[in-house]
């Protein structure tokens, strides 16, 4: 008889699985004699801190679990053949080989030895010790991504939380490895100096995209959350009686099994609200705790959809992690094809799921679509009759719109999580007041990455290409084409400084394709397409920004900081660089970028006659080319980080014309002369006419016309003799 979970106030109830007071059977196994056994590291043998054993499986791989208790088992066949307890090599030198805590991580086993963490690959048979960690420790938690090979779920499985149980929570170090384990660093949660208790557990609730910290003090217990909204506060509190493990269960749902001998309480939200598990004994028997049913734990084990307890009098209870409990039903049905299944909502986008529910006849079917962080993704549900089945029932066809929160304009703003931060949910459609059936409606549930499109990249519009017009030939182009750039034009470390020496560029045709062609006494701004998996979506406003990736400086730009109407003192490529150090070669990208319409107290607008270096947008802002032809190889990024998640970028080139070649005379040389007979020009018309009324003006004119007569009579005598 099966029992339920809930949300919010349901409650989850046990059920005692009926005739199951035989819970073993017999079972053979080869021996090592027929099959072989692989070599075992010669070292300590291994054993579990507790008095109970534990079993924890890979929720992945379904053949991989971990046996804790006096020897240590690890089984990559679902122990389908013989083993021999684990052992730590010698050289690991971990002294009392005693293991605390352990956790499979991908395809890495963690331990946590003698107040340190050890790592066992599984897969290659070699033991590392982690390093970063300098206080003792004593637990490790984190969980496992099983929906794909996309980087996002790897994530998931790379990320590890060590700790030491018990110590007081302002004054203990807790660790953060982004390495499965092998790499740790000092984890920095805002506040924790100011919190009060011991510490209970650390955590990543993925499903809520939130670090969570288990707070004990005088007997009581709650979560405290690391980011916006439900930093503000804390999780509602619990009784906290013994020391309890702490179970996520797979699927990235945010449902929590806390528990020890005499309590077995369960979470839904991720630690917001903790209840006791209540348990049903018999058809009209309902305890409200495992204590009061006089059950003690022996060990628990949880999937995606079901919990099972075994207790210390061999009794096996049943529960099922559905939304709210139900009661027993002849026939129904729930599919969809985005169960077990992960997708992505990128910035400004939206998924459309549907599912399929089909009621027993007679009545109304009451479906529960949960999303798991409803800070960061917010829902829409229509359900419609769509036909009927052979035998008459009515089919119910719902779809499911998903979005951003944000987007919804429904939610108050502080309701929901930073707009810029990429984060995790759950989608989980259930069916109220379902029961037990010989077929067992169990939730579909589908993980929602609200991140970064992978699929999507940009694309520059090169329509009229310098091939097109006959400038470039796109054969030479590919025969190790190479060009000159003069050493007054250029700065290797983009400072806009004249280099000692040209530089010689190899044109990458493969990568490039024929450079756009740039007429350079036009303002120019390129047309960035945005694609998704081969098909073009749209031609991006968004802003973005330039470089040319050798470091050319003979380009600048249409607005100045004041003509873009800037409310503070805008990025640069200058102060970016500095900024960012050596973490990649063009540093500026959507997560540093600061648009300087906000107002911004730390860079007041001091110099706004700088260039605007920032395109796209909500400015008219373009590259003006000074005169001279060439190749310019642009590194291009977007940088408005409310279009995408993802760090869209692209390399492009362009090829500007039109520029006459500069003289190789210096200008003072042609200008002052020019200058000079303007100026003796204009003196002459003005003073001439004047000196032609005084006495020598009069002189020099008879002059002038006697010389002349002369010059006349001197033609004619010499046309007379020939």
């Amino acid at each position: 008889m099966l029992v339920l979970m809930l949300v919010a106030a349901a409650t989850l109830r046990l059920c005692l699985l009926a005739g199951a007071q035989q819970l073993c059977r017999v079972h053979t196994v080869r021996t090592g004699k027929v099959f072989h056994v692989s070599p075992q590291i010669q070292g300590d043998h291994l054993y579990f801190a507790s008095s109970s054993a534990r079993l924890i499986k890979h929720p992945c791989k379904k053949n991989i679990a971990l046996y804790l208790g006096r020897q240590i088992f690890f089984t990559k066949d679902n122990f389908e053949s013989s083993l021999l307890p684990l052992s730590i090599p010698t050289s690991m030198k971990v002294g009392v080989p005693e293991i605390t805590s352990a956790h499979i991580a991908g395809s890495v086993l963690l331990l946590v030895v003698n107040q340190k963490v050890y790592i066992y690959d599984y897969e290659a048979n070699s033991w590392n010790a982690s390093i970063g960690i300098e206080h003792p420790v004593s637990h490790i938690s984190g969980d496992n991504c099983c929906y794909s090979r996309h980087p996002f779920c790897v994530d998931i499985s790379n990320s590890v939380f060590a700790y030491l149980h018990g110590d007081q929570i302002s004054q203990t170090t807790i660790y953060v490895s982004n390495s499965r384990g092998y790499e740790f660093q000092k984890f920095a949660y805002e506040r924790q100096a100011e919190l009060v208790g011991s510490l209970g557990g650390v955590f990543y609730f993925h499903s809520l995209s939130q670090a969570g910290l288990l707070l004990i003090d005088q007997g009581k217990a709650m979560f405290s959350y690391s980011e916006h909204p439900l930093n503000r506060s804390l999780g509602l509190p619990f009784d906290y009686n013994g020391t309890l493990d702490i179970l996520i269960t797979p699927g990235q749902k945010g449902m929590l099994i806390l528990w020890f001998e005499r309590s077995l309480l369960v979470s839904g939200n991720a630690g917001q609200f903790v209840d006791t598990v209540h348990v049903n004994e018999e058809p009209y028997v309902l305890y409200s705790s495992v204590s009061e049913a006089s059950i003690t734990i022996h060990s628990i084990a949880a999937n995606q959809n079901e919990l099972a307890v075994l207790t210390q009098e061999n009794n096996l209870y049943y529960g099922s992690l559905g939304i709210l409990p139900s009661h027993l039903v002849k026939v129904e049905l729930l599919q969809g094809e985005f169960d077990n299944k992960m997708y992505i909502i990128d910035m400004n986008s939206n998924l459309e799921l549907t599912a399929l529910m089909i009621s027993r006849p007679g009545t109304s079917p009451v479906p529960l679509a949960m999303v798991s962080n409803p800070h960061s993704l917010g829902l829409q549900v229509i359900i419609y009759e769509d036909g009927y089945t052979y035998d008459g029932n009515t089919k119910h066809r719902l779809n499911i719109s998903l979005r951003q929160q944000h987007h919804w304009g429904t939610a108050d703003p502080n309701f929901t999580s930073s707009i810029k931060r990429p984060t995790v949910s759950t989608i989980t459609l259930d069916v109220a007041n379902k029961e037990v059936s010989c077929v067992d409606l169990k939730p579909l549930t589908a993980l929602i990455s609200v991140g970064c499109d992978q699929g999507k990249k940009i694309v520059i519009q090169n329509e009229i290409s310098a091939c097109h017009k006959g400038i470039l030939d796109p054969v030479g182009l590919q025969d190790n084409y190479s060009y000159v750039i003069e050493k007054e034009a250029y700065d290797p470390n983009f400072q806009g400084q004249m280099s000692h020496e040209d530089l010689v560029v190899y044109y990458r045709y493969e990568k490039l394709g024929c450079p756009h062609l740039v007429y350079y006494n036009t303002p120019w701004r390129p047309v960035v397409e945005l694609w998704r998996e081969g098909k073009f979506q749209e031609v991006t406003t968004a802003e973005f920004v330039l470089l040319e990736v050798n470091g050319l400086f003979t380009y600048t730009y249409s607005l100045t900081a004041r003509t873009a109407l800037c409310r503070s003192q805008p990025q640069n490529w200058t102060t970016v660089m500095d900024s960012a150090g050596n973490t990649k070669p063009f540093p500026w990208d959507r997560e540093n970028y600061i648009s300087c319409h906000d107002l911004n107290d730390d860079a007041p607008l001091k110099w706004p006659d700088v260039p605007y270096q920032i395109l796209g947008g909500p400015t008219a802002n373009k590259v003006i080319f000074e005169q001279r032809n060439g190749i310019y190889i642009f590194f291009l990024s977007i940088v408005d980080p409310y279009y995408s998640y993802c760090h869209l970028e692209t390399t492009f080139s362009v090829y500007v014309y039109g520029a006459l070649p500069l003289s190789i005379i210096p200008k003072t040389v042609t200008v002052i002369p020019l200058i000079m007979a303007i100026l003796l020009s204009v003196w002459l018309a003005h003073m001439v006419p004047k000196l032609l009324h005084t006495k020598k003006g009069l002189r020099l004119k008879e002059f002038w016309v006697s010389l002349c007569r002369r010059c006349r009579r001197l033609c004619t005598f010499s046309r007379g003799r020939r």
